[in-house]
């Protein structure tokens, strides 16, 4: 094979990468409401969203490792990171082009106003990073 076609094939693979990059797997429970309008946010912003409903969701969390002290009701994997909760497409999208060393994002508890939250009032939240370990630190500040 010679350079050209090396670098084609490079370029393919890294294009198809990419292209799986923006796929989403979610976990969330059969009866959360808040948490199919945050799948419906995420395809609305350009992701494709995969769902698997279960109904023991701490079980799930416990095996991907998400931390006690970021969880909240739904759980989605993306492009090697875990996002937590009703995080906004747009941080999600900032998350997958930065490529932080996290282990994930996530907005703890169910603020008003977040994506699938939406109400009567938008609460201030912040988006936060986390580590395996519980480490948090904060990477967006919304509604403010």
């Amino acid at each position: 094979m010679n350079l050209r076609q090396t670098l084609t094939l490079a370029a393919l693979a890294l294009t198809a990468s990419l292209a799986h990059a923006a796929d989403i797997l979610v976990y969330k429970s059969p009866t959360c409401g808040c948490c199919s309008a945050w799948v419906e946010h995420m395809q609305q912003n350009g992701f494709s969203v995969e769902t698997i409903e279960r109904s023991n969701m701490h079980a799930v969390k416990e095996q991907l490792g998400v931390p006690y002290n970021v969880q909240s009701c739904h759980t989605a994997v993306v492009g090697g990171y875990l996002v937590e909760g009703h995080v906004p497409a747009t941080q999600v999208q900032r998350l997958l082009r930065e490529r932080p060393a996290v282990r994930g994002l996530a907005v703890p508890g169910m603020p008003m106003g977040s994506p699938g939250m939406e109400g009567p009032r938008k609460d201030a939240y912040d988006v936060v990073t986390f580590q395996e370990d519980g480490v948090t630190g904060v990477y967006s500040q919304e509604n403010r």
